[in-house]
């Protein structure tokens, strides 16, 4: 599993005027079954994502993102195991 913090390099109105892009983006992500949670950093400086799928298809989609490809945020990846979950998340569980 991987966790993804993403950082903006650019003003957060070049960010909006991506953002509608970013949302289909992470549609797309969620409905291939890579991603597991995301939102925005509070304060709005990026983002973090919660991924669970092969390291390639990971920096494949990554670098599909409207913000990558624009140069707006840079991308933290980091690789964990979840050995301990909540109830609901035991599904997510690694040996």
């Amino acid at each position: 599993m991987f966790v993804v913090s993403l950082n903006y390099k650019v003003p957060l109105t070049e960010i909006d005027q991506l953002q509608a892009a970013h949302v289909e983006w992470l549609k797309a992500c969620y409905a291939e079954g890579i991603f597991v949670v995301s939102g925005p950093k509070k304060p709005r400086t990026g983002g973090i994502i919660i991924a669970r799928c092969p390291r390639d298809v990971l920096d494949a989609r990554l670098a599909a993102d409207p913000f990558a490809k624009a140069g707006a945020a840079d991308y933290d990846v980091t690789e964990f195991v979840a050995r301990m979950t909540t109830g609901e998340l035991d599904d997510f569980k690694e040996a």
